[in-house]
């Protein structure tokens, strides 16, 4: 149980952290932050693990900034797509 806690905090700092950098913290609330942090955590584990092949554990500053880095990119495309298409 404690595990699952310290994961959520883990993914509401990185997500709102990543928010405080993309500029979205206005648009989303807490549960936002959590749920861009958590995904955003996978999605960078993902993207590190593809391009290093090593792996990502533990609650450390690295992991963070893995997690962050992964909120931003996740951001990123939730923005380019809520913009809608171009010249229309």
């Amino acid at each position: 149980m404690t595990e699952i806690i310290l994961w959520i905090l883990f993914g509401a700092l990185a997500g709102w952290i990543a928010s405080m950098v993309m500029n979205t913290d206005h648009e989303q609330g807490a549960l936002g932050n959590i749920v861009v942090g958590i995904v955003g955590a996978f999605l960078g584990g993902f993207l590190y693990r593809t391009l290093t092949g090593d792996e990502v554990s533990g609650f450390n500053i690295g992991s963070l900034l893995i997690a962050i880095g992964g909120a931003i990119v996740l951001l990123a495309i939730v923005k380019t797509f809520r913009r809608g298409p171009r010249g229309v």
